[in-house]
């Protein structure tokens, strides 16, 4: 594995959301999760249990907030959290919407494709949750 953190010098990010401590990203690249944000800690720290007691609180105070707003936005048939971190080891917990017209469900995002997907989403998805976020600051 390469030394250098693809979540430490990632760039051109969409974020929805930025604090001290955390950013929460909108993910265009999940080819079977049309509706997926990152809640990502800013500090390079692989596990939950690397941060504070406070700091825990706030990361998953904010990956609720994203769960509220995604359910929001789209009334997915689910919401997933995971914090996996094998491939990246930089603290993030993955929010996915899912839909029982996506191409995994109900099997993970990650599994081989059942079908195709019929999912269809607004455009502007992320300027919503982003505004959902930001209202209830």
């Amino acid at each position: 594995m390469s030394s250098v953190c693809p979540i430490c010098t990632a760039q051109e990010e969409d974020v929805l959301l930025q604090t001290d401590n955390l950013r929460v990203i909108a993910v265009h690249d999940e080819t079977n999760a049309p509706a997926f944000c990152r809640v990502i800690w800013q500090e390079h720290v692989s596990e939950m249990t690397d941060l504070q007691p406070a700091q825990r609180d706030e990361i998953m105070k904010i990956v609720y907030r994203v769960e509220a707003a995604m359910r929001r936005v789209f009334s997915p048939a689910k919401i997933n959290l995971a914090s996996l971190g094998n491939v990246v080891p930089h603290l993030h917990w993955h929010v996915i919407a899912r839909f029982t017209d996506d191409a995994n469900f109900p099997a993970p995002i990650w599994a081989e494709p059942r079908r195709e997907a019929a999912v269809r989403l607004p455009e502007d998805w992320p300027r919503q949750v982003q505004r959902l976020l930001l209202e209830s600051l």
